[in-house]
């Protein structure tokens, strides 16, 4: 039984969840009320609807002279005393502000006592475990026996509760229990026979700043954690050029369009085959979602594959269709590709447009222009045994080519519907080249000047390549 510490100010109705006290000649309470009589029309029996009580008392409680004062905490008191008698002496905080307290007799009041301003918990290990639990520790369920029922009602708390500091209450004989309920997730164990109000206030500060400690720094090792599986990720899912050998230079920039999302349905690569042709893609996966991400990430390995084997132009996308078509979840998925094939000399190349837009390409004295694209075929997956024809293009000994996807165009210009466009984005680049800009810095203004004109981030995904030559 609870030997319980007296306290000068008793737990508020409105708090502990219990009915008022009334004085002998007040009448009956809500328990006591003879059949037939509505509690509710009585003022003095009301019980105090949990919502109303929440938003009245969420940041200020009473004194004992009547007058409001706020308040920082919020005690959740959990024990089964039948005697009534409080455990909990007055309580301030660090600033010297009154402590709330709620009293909940047993674990379905303090779920309900529970809400978001409540920020400790002292649990009374006395307190009898919920049934499920009582009967797993009497080998009637998947319990591990007694060990298992002395603080099956801490693991209940712990589970009901898992954002909010818990302080276990035990007797001063019983010490090893408190450690151990430490150990399954407690932030500290007090003896109740020797509770004043100075130890328990410094001990709810304690525990709630040690819980505030403890997710801080799970949140910052998940994140560590969720940073390195990002790395390991990218290095997978985004390609490594395979130009060893070749005197092109090679940059480029992505963003997915979901939020957090490490791909979209983008995707490119570069390799260099051993006749020294460096082939070039872009290609863009209707949608936005993972599984659009994952198809796109299996037509890059696809098209790499293909073009190591000496596939290129008509025969590669149509092969690469066949691997769409059996990828796919839905029939209507469709991709948009571009692919480009140099020449060993660098000053030509062959171009296959498959619903994507043209590339971008700009030279020493020559304005930035787009390919021709009269020769564009549809888009991977609309129509079985389409062709795609190779157009043969002069690029010069000095050169720039820029490949990207929708995203970077369909953006808009300021707060109307205009989007950018294609016109838009070469008069973009045509300034920034003449403004010196190159590589991997001039694919940085673009992605950012693009976004800055949508007026924040993009909602589809972009994806750029830049290829450059010199003499």
């Amino acid at each position: 039984m609870p030997v319980p510490v007296p306290r000068q100010r008793a737990i508020p109705a409105a708090e502990c969840g219990q009915a008022p006290a009334v004085s002998p000649d007040s009448g009956p309470s809500k328990e006591q009320a003879p059949p037939g009589t509505n509690p509710a029309e009585n003022p003095t029996t009301r019980r105090e609807n949990p919502t109303e009580k929440r938003e009245k008392t969420t940041n200020e409680t009473t004194d004992q002279h009547g007058s409001t004062v706020p308040t920082n905490l919020t005690l959740l008191l959990i024990e089964d005393d039948p005697g009534g008698s409080p455990i909990v002496p007055d309580l301030l905080d660090q600033s010297g502000k009154p402590i709330r307290v709620r009293t909940a007799r047993n674990l379905t009041e303090a779920e309900r006592l529970l809400t978001d301003d409540v920020q400790c918990i002292l649990l009374d290990l006395a307190l009898s475990a919920p049934a499920p639990a009582r009967a797993s520790a009497d080998g009637n369920g998947d319990g591990d026996g007694s060990g298992d029922d002395e603080l099956a009602v801490l693991r209940h708390v712990l589970e009901l509760a898992p954002r909010h500091a818990v302080l276990a209450l035990t007797s001063s004989s019983d010490a090893e229990r408190g450690a151990e309920a430490v150990a399954v997730g407690a932030q500290d164990y007090l003896f109740r026979d020797e509770l004043d109000g100075r130890l328990l206030s410094r001990a709810i500060r304690y525990a709630v700043e040690r819980k505030r400690s403890d997710s801080a720094e799970r949140r910052l090792a998940e994140g560590r954690l969720r940073a390195q599986e990002n790395r390991r990720l990218e290095r997978g899912l985004l390609p490594t050029p395979l130009l060893a050998g070749s005197s092109l230079r090679f940059a480029a920039r992505y963003r997915p369009g979901r939020s957090r999302a490490l791909l979209g349905g983008d995707f490119y690569d570069v390799v260099r085959t051993p006749d020294g042709t460096v082939h070039a893609m872009i290609g863009d996966v209707c949608g936005h979602g993972p599984d659009e991400a994952a198809l796109g990430v299996e037509l890059r390995i696809a098209w790499r594959a293909l073009t190591l084997a000496g596939l290129c132009g008509d025969e590669l996308l149509g092969t690469l269709q066949q691997v769409l078509e059996h990828e796919r979840s839905d029939d209507e998925i469709f991709a948009t590709l571009c692919a480009v094939d140099i020449a060993p000399d660098g000053r030509r190349a062959g171009l296959c447009l498959a619903g994507h837009p043209s590339p971008l390409v700009a030279g020493p004295g020559t304005p930035a222009r787009l390919l021709p694209y009269d020769n564009n075929g549809p888009a991977l997956g609309l129509l079985p045994g389409a062709r795609w024809p190779r157009t043969q293009v002069e690029l010069g000994a000095e050169w720039s080519l820029m490949l990207y996807t929708d995203g970077l165009i369909e953006g808009h210009v300021g707060e109307g519907r205009e989007r950018l466009g294609q016109d838009g984005m070469v008069e973009m680049v045509r300034r920034q080249f003449a403004e010196g800009l190159q590589g991997e810095q001039l694919l940085r203004a673009t992605v950012n000047e693009v976004r800055e004109l949508n007026g924040g981030e993009l909602a589809d995904d972009v994806a750029v390549v830049l290829l450059d030559r010199t003499a």
